[in-house]
């Protein structure tokens, strides 16, 4: 299994934690977590080569 995916499966738990949450201090942290881990894993992939570090640029067609 690829870095990523193990990273993305942290960010999963973590939302399914959100959700379970009693208050919502803790889901905030949750979810915080969940969009952390979501970035690591983004840029996992790119440190993989899976994704271009530059974002695309837009067409000039006309």
């Amino acid at each position: 299994m690829k870095q990523s995916d193990i990273l993305r499966e942290h960010a999963e738990n973590c939302l399914e934690l959100a959700e379970g949450a009693e208050g919502s201090p803790a889901a905030r942290r949750y979810g915080r977590m969940a969009r952390a881990w979501t970035a690591l894993a983004h840029e996992q992939d790119w440190l993989d080569g899976k994704i271009s570090p530059l974002p695309e640029a837009p067409s000039l067609a006309a």
